[in-house]
């Protein structure tokens, strides 16, 4: 039987270091161990908790008694780690930073990570396994779908809608009620000043769709 205490940490970046700090400080439950795919962290220690190898031992995880996971990735494969847990059995751990504010009046859905001094404010709804980095700001009625990462600092005005896997760069703004597509990024320190497309990467004050070199 799978023991709710403990949690298994998908991903050992830098970003894993955060959220184990994060599940401790807010005593949610305790991460024994971190699984990552790359086979150079294995056999290492991130912040006393042992990187045991990579994804395939799940299963066997759960049936040691395993019973919750957190992503430990702030991008990237996000959506791919989380369904895996979800797949292998354990359920995902939503944390809140004790020190983060938010609303009585938002929804936050699970394994969504909101770290030190990020603000989600009333109306707004976070989907599923979203990322709310350190002093991000999510303000009233804004909606960010599932998987969705708000990096540090950067801050949605009011009744942005935020879709699916879309990355939000740190210390970039986007203009109240704007929409950012699907799988699109918003380059750090961008201030967006109208809706982005699915899958495009803006930069830049005011922002402008990125146009590669090659």
């Amino acid at each position: 039987m799978a023991t709710n205490r403990q949690c298994v940490i998908l991903g050992g970046g830098g970003h894993a270091r955060v959220l184990i700090d994060c599940l401790r400080l807010a005593g949610l439950c305790e991460p024994i161990v971190i699984l990552d795919s790359n086979r150079a962290l294995w056999g290492g220690i991130v912040d006393d908790v042992p990187v045991r190898g990579g994804d395939e031992e799940l299963p066997r995880l759960f049936g040691e008694g395993v019973g919750l996971f957190a992503v430990g990735l702030g991008y990237g494969p996000r959506a791919k780690l989380f369904q895996m847990g979800l797949a292998a059995g354990l359920q995902p751990v939503t944390v809140i930073h004790p020190r983060a504010v938010v609303s009585a009046r938002a929804s936050i859905a699970a394994g969504t990570q909101i770290f030190a001094a990020a603000v989600i404010n009333a109306g707004a709804v976070v989907g599923e396994n979203a990322v709310i980095n350190t002093a991000a700001i999510v303000e009233h009625d804004c909606v960010l779908a599932n998987h969705v990462s708000v990096a540090s600092g950067a801050c949605l005005a009011g009744g942005v809608n935020v879709e699916e896997g879309a990355f939000i760069g740190a210390g970039s703004t986007v203009r109240q009620g704007l929409r950012i597509g699907a799988g699109a990024i918003v380059g750090a320190g961008a201030v967006v000043t109208k809706d982005v497309m699915p899958g495009r990467t803006v930069v830049g004050v005011p922002a402008r769709e990125f146009q590669s070199s090659k």
